[in-house]
């Protein structure tokens, strides 16, 4: 499960604000440690759920059988305020080995040194990269050439629905493409006075999931230009989407009428999803919620499938949006060579990447374990194996203040869509002018 959505990155983007000048250190400078030594190390992780914390736990185990002379203290629950905190203050009681589920902050954890550089320690154990791990996630987990951190488990994003309400409502397929989406969630949707029975997918930016870097894959896109600059108004694609997500929103009764019926929802983590309930017909979102529905007990067959994509890039159908947690090594650690092997086990073992992907339930993040017999998942769970290894999926671009310039985006597109900015044009203009505004004084 993730808790990483924009809308509460916005947290983090404020925790790590500092980092650029607070974070000191370097790999060559902490790693005179003997990792064959009998050495404590200490592991900050953001999970919180039992049965999650269980498959860390399971996972640290294996690693201590595997390595007797190293023992590992585990800290869950830590979100980025609380890692910003102890990368600042350093000492024997921080993190050794840490971990984020906010991979749009990788840019400014690489850049500002919050996160160890970890190519000596690559260039040690001889590991290839590009043969090891799927190229988005290499992506997202270096910047500008510096990789400070690697995958550890993969989100993809699909499009989860209702059977049962797809039969009722005569649909035998779900949607390939954006047409195919507004016109089935029209047909999905029930009116009930000003409100709705059934809605057939929440559109609005405020939405669960539907944020602007989630609906972005399903347009070939970029961010930025070849000189670094926001690329948001030249590109056509960002027009496009905010063009189709505002039209699909007002032919769904509108902004304002879907807000008042969103704050009928129930918590996101929780079992009153309104996809769990039936209050939405289809939701865009992560691997997890597959488990999250059974889990919640939900009275009707549940479908999987991928995003729909442009009307005309149908023949990319199967791609889409990924993301995931990142693990790296404190700078101001004094053991980062017995750190080393605690990330290198957990990231790139396969029995270790399977286990824990069977834990918590989350897509694997290694080639080898995609392709392992020993996953055991729901047959439904292969979409997201496969939207993880499509060739034209896609995550967010990294800054170097990392989620700020999607948060800049995110706005923007709340004061579109509820019909706040008129000239389409003329606001990505001034939103990319602020996004690059906001770059250069990071810089």
């Amino acid at each position: 499960m993730r808790t990483s959505r924009l809308t509460t990155t916005a947290v983090a983007v404020a925790a790590i604000s500092v980092l650029a000048t607070a974070c000191t250190g370097s790999s060559e400078a902490g790693a005179s440690d003997d990792p064959n030594a009998k050495t404590t190390i200490n592991f900050w992780h953001g999970w919180s759920a039992p049965a999650e914390v269980k498959a860390v736990q399971d996972n640290i185990d294996r690693f201590e059988k595997a390595h007797p002379n190293i023992t590992v203290k585990v800290s869950g629950n830590i979100n980025d305020d609380k890692l910003n905190q102890a990368l600042r203050a350093g000492g024997s009681d921080g993190p050794d080995v840490v971990s984020s589920f906010t991979t749009a902050n990788v840019g400014k954890f690489c850049s500002s040194g919050a996160f160890t550089d970890l190519k000596p320690f690559i260039e040690k154990s001889k590991l290839d990269l590009e043969k090891t791990f799927p190229k988005v996630l290499l992506d997202y987990t270096q910047f500008e050439g510096k990789r400070c951190a690697l995958p550890l488990l993969t989100d993809a994003y699909g499009l989860y629905y209702n059977k049962d309400a797809f039969e009722k409502a005569g649909i035998t397929a779900p949607p390939k493409t954006m047409s195919e989406l507004t016109e089935v969630a029209k047909k999905l949707t029930v009116e009930k006075g000003d409100t709705y029975q059934q809605l057939g997918f929440m559109p609005n930016f405020h939405g669960y999931e539907t944020v602007v870097s989630h609906y972005m894959p399903s347009w070939e896109h970029a961010y930025f230009d070849e000189n670094g600059k926001s690329n948001i108004a030249e590109d056509p694609a960002f027009a496009k989407m905010f063009t189709y997500q505002k039209k699909l929103v007002d032919s769904l009764g509108g902004y304002d009428r879907l807000e008042k019926y969103r704050g009928a929802f129930g918590d996101e983590w929780g079992a009153k999803h309104p996809f769990h309930t039936g209050q939405v017909a289809m939701q865009l979102d992560g691997e997890w919620r597959l488990g999250m529905a059974e889990d919640a007990g939900v009275d009707f067959e549940v479908g999987v499938a991928p995003m729909p994509v442009a009307d005309d890039e149908a023949d990319s159908y199967g791609k889409g949006y990924l993301s995931g947690t990142i693990v790296g090594i404190a700078p101001a650690s004094k053991k980062q060579n017995a750190a080393w092997e605690l990330v290198k086990f957990m990231t790139t073992d396969t029995e270790a990447v399977v286990n824990f992907s069977n834990g918590i339930r989350n897509v694997p993040s290694t080639l080898e374990a995609l392709k392992s017999p020993d996953l055991k998942f729901d047959p439904r769970f292969q979409t997201f194996l496969d939207i993880a290894q499509h060739p034209k999926s896609s995550t967010s671009d990294g800054a170097v203040n990392g989620a700020t310039y999607q948060l800049t985006l995110q706005d923007f597109g709340y004061q579109y869509e509820k019909g706040a900015v008129k000239d389409l044009q003329a606001g990505l203009e001034k939103t990319a002018q602020q996004i690059d505004t906001d770059i250069a004084k990071a810089k």
